[in-house]
């Protein structure tokens, strides 16, 4: 072969490379020009309005949505906002995402997708627990927890034996455990619990370090636990549980709940859900417990779950905590709102505002990234509740 055709080869195969790298820069590329259009009723329960016709600044909204399209809030997949009871946006957004670890690639969302909700997989557990109680399987979330695990009796100390259901559900058992490092790691608690033969042996087996109810602590093992109490009462696993009363009620056809083990669903963390339905479950909460007139959840358990039941961070006072549900004031434009929200990791979000009969449902890929600032707290406060009027 000449020097002159090696050259001409080596030029041809420089120019195909250089047109597939650009192609695959531009693979993902999205128009950032938006119109707002209502949301289409889907006959599942949700009504559906305008949103100029119930008091929010449309373009503070539209801001936003521009915003996501440019990922200037990086990797959202889904917004929605209801207002007055009813559905008045509803964006769905393309992007990397996961299973449970497991890489989608770039994924297309909408409206029927499921999606991992993480740690909001707690705030529905927390719901079963209600639902336990009101079917006397279980007489009182201050009972202590060994009542009701005859399997893991064994594992009753002197020191653990005062952990109430209580304190699980407000994630202040006082077990030693550790989920600020990152997960995947050996240090991990959580990693450690779902890699174990038996994850609630794992919780019950961990040394305590302080008193049952004195200090917040988050603990996605108590809710393991939690999930093996309902087991217990009921005969059926957290997820059949829920299917039965709460999904099943709400209209909630479609999900999935991933088992970290092949006898335990991985109760903290394991759900994976629409965004519709993520807001049915908002709703539930926003309307003291019921879903279409009939009281899936006692109203009682939602006004609790609406007070903080014990404090984060003793000098941040507006940062509580309640039934596996995270209690908060935000100050928007020099006026506070009181919400709770259901948060996992990633950026799935279910914010609810009572006062101004508003729930707000997001989803994203942002997994194991803590540095991200225009999260969806930032996309709440900077626009969503700045825009109500």
């Amino acid at each position: 072969m000449t020097a002159q055709k090696s050259l001409r080869n080596i030029s041809l195969l420089l120019f195909v490379a250089a047109i597939w790298l650009a192609s695959c820069s531009h693979a993902h590329v999205r128009s950032t020009s938006y119109f707002y259009s209502p949301p289409k009723s889907q006959n599942d329960g949700i009504a559906v309005g305008e949103i100029h016709k119930v008091n929010i600044d449309s373009a503070k909204i539209i801001e936003l949505t521009t915003l996501i399209l440019k990922d200037t809030f990086p990797n959202i997949h889904s917004l929605l906002i209801c207002k007055d009871d009813k559905l008045v946006y509803e964006n769905y957004f393309s992007g990397k995402d996961e299973n449970w670890g497991h890489s989608l690639g770039y994924a297309e969302h909408g409206t029927n997708t499921l999606h991992d909700i993480r740690s909001i997989s707690k705030s529905v557990v927390a719901a079963c627990i209600d639902i336990a109680i009101q079917q006397k399987k279980i007489k009182s979330i201050d009972d202590p927890i060994f009542n009701y695990l005859p399997n893991y009796i064994q594992l009753k100390t002197n020191e653990n034996q005062g952990i109430t259901i209580r304190h699980l559900l407000t994630m202040s058992s006082g077990i030693k455990w550790d989920e600020d490092v990152p997960h995947g790691t050996s240090a991990n608690d959580e990693t450690n619990m779902e890699r174990s033969g038996d994850p609630v042996k794992y919780v019950l087996s961990s040394p305590m370090a302080t008193k049952p109810g004195q200090i917040w602590k988050y603990n996605s093992g108590g809710v393991q636990v939690l999930a093996e109490i309902i087991r217990s009462v009921s005969g059926d696993n957290v997820d059949k549980f829920a299917e039965k009363y709460l999904f099943e009620p709400l209209g909630i056809r479609k999900y999935e709940w991933t088992k970290s083990h092949r006898k335990f669903p991985a109760a903290a963390s394991g759900l994976r859900l629409s965004s519709r339905d993520l807001l049915k479950f908002g709703l539930l909460y926003l309307n003291n417990g019921k879903w279409n007139g009939k009281q899936l959840l006692t109203e009682n358990w939602v006004n609790e779950t609406f007070r903080p039941q014990i404090i984060r961070d003793p000098n941040e006072p507006t940062k509580g905590y309640s039934f596996l549900f995270w209690t908060q004031i935000d100050s928007v434009n020099n006026k506070d709102y009181s919400l709770i929200a259901a948060k996992g990791n990633g950026g799935q979000r279910i914010f609810i505002n009572k006062a101004n009969n508003l729930v707000v449902v997001l989803t994203a890929g942002n997994y194991n990234k803590s540095n991200i600032t225009n999260d969806g707290q930032m996309a709440l406060d900077k626009f969503i509740l700045a825009a109500l009027r």
